[in-house]
């Protein structure tokens, strides 16, 4: 870190996470009051100064590399800390963090874009969120609460109940298109989000057969343990992957993905939401818990 302070300014960190985030120049541009130019010029002196390709060039915008992913992860990671230490300052802690703990998928479709209300909302109250898309074990972890993805079986009452549909980018479907039945879905390039490890989420073979189509005949192309690089996969015309009703809307709401609706499915399984150590009664874990399950009950979030 201290190697990269040497050679790349802070502003150029910021132009690139803007960039990164709105995966376009042009939108970066209008955030940071700037041009697109003047983005261009700057992701250029970036790249230039690490010497590594930050961004693919693709029709109508841009993509992070490999090398892009990992730096956007890292300056997202470090801006938060400054974030954190800033409202720490300005609003100084009157109790301990909560730690909270979830999936990628869930953590990144829905938590990371809502956390900032409840922040907002509750300033003297530091949220931490651990993150895997393994089976995850609160009970193993220093948690205080969980949002987990569970199976039919479990009792608890869904925040958000399991409905998934076919994905892919427009350019995609119109290469393959028009799909009209699962048996010639089925025949397509597939991506798979791993579930070796006995998650309850659906997989392709799962959804094929409650369906009445027994043996994929589809061609693997990737199978990825992160589930928002699967649909990142899927918008970049690689396959068909599975999106989750609640946690695919902005890639479908800006056009990146469509939704092969008339496949939907939906199952008894879904999020619940966990207290941990119900004997611990915090004003804090309180909040947030009354907090999330106030934003499950309304109509968007909830599925039939």
């Amino acid at each position: 870190m201290a190697n990269i302070g040497r050679h790349v300014s802070p502003n150029l960190l910021r132009v690139f996470e803007v960039a990164a985030r709105h995966l376009a120049f042009t939108r970066a541009a209008q955030e940071l009051r700037s041009t697109q130019s003047a983005v261009s010029q700057q992701i250029k002196a970036l790249e230039s100064s690490l010497g590594v390709a930050l961004f693919r060039r693709v029709h109508r915008g841009v993509r992070l590399t490999e090398a892009g992913e990992e730096l956007f992860k890292g300056v997202t990671e470090g801006f938060d800390v400054i974030e954190q230490s800033i409202n720490h300052i300005q609003h100084p802690q009157t109790c301990g963090p909560l730690n909270l703990l979830t999936d990628f998928a869930f953590a990144s479709a829905w938590l990371m874009p809502h956390l900032t209300e409840f922040r907002h909302l509750n300033p003297s109250i530091d949220v931490r969120f651990m993150t895997n898309q393994g089976v995850l074990d609160h009970s193993m972890q220093e948690m205080d609460v969980a949002i987990l993805f569970r199976g039919a079986d479990d009792p608890q009452p869904r925040l958000l109940r399991e409905r998934v549909f076919p994905v892919c980018s427009p350019a995609f479907l119109e290469r393959h298109g028009p799909i009209e039945s699962l048996e010639q879905l089925s025949h397509l390039p597939l991506l798979t989000l791993t579930a070796e490890q006995g998650q309850a989420w659906m997989d392709w073979p799962t959804y094929l057969a409650a369906q009445g189509i027994h043996g994929d005949g589809g061609q693997r192309e990737l199978t990825l343990n992160n589930y928002p690089l699967l649909l990142q996969a899927a918008a970049a015309g690689q396959g068909v992957a599975l999106g989750w009703q609640g946690l695919c809307e902005e890639a479908l709401a800006s056009g990146t993905l469509i939704a092969l609706e008339q496949f939907g499915l939906s199952t008894d399984c879904g999020y619940v939401l966990i207290d941990v150590n119900p004997d611990e009664h915090s004003a804090a874990k309180l909040a947030l818990m009354d907090w999330i399950k106030a934003s499950f009950t309304t109509p968007v979030a909830e599925v039939s």
